[in-house]
């Protein structure tokens, strides 16, 4: 199937950017960074430690059960593999 990865940067563009926008809104300093990697855990904790990054704070949908089990976790990945805490918000 067709990827229109154009598209995809776009809307990633976007998000960081409406994200970006209510950090600061409430007084908080922010950096945006948009990565791709298979691993998405991999780009996380990467990402994390080259900027030298104190906390992780990322979504979760919290799936449950065979779901969760057979999709795997982004968020339980990169818990397991960072070298700092991490923040896990239920979405």
């Amino acid at each position: 199937s067709y990827i229109d990865r154009a598209a995809l940067l776009k809307d990633a563009q976007k998000l960081l950017a409406k994200t970006a926008d209510a950090f600061k809104a409430a007084g908080v300093t922010v950096e945006t960074v948009h990565t791709s990697d298979p691993q998405a855990h991999k780009a996380i904790v990467d990402t994390a430690k080259a900027k030298g990054c104190d906390l992780i704070v990322m979504g979760s949908h919290g799936r449950h059960g065979i779901a969760g089990l057979m999709l795997g976790s982004v968020a339980t990945k990169t818990v397991t593999h960072a070298h700092i805490p991490v923040l896990i918000c239920r979405t």
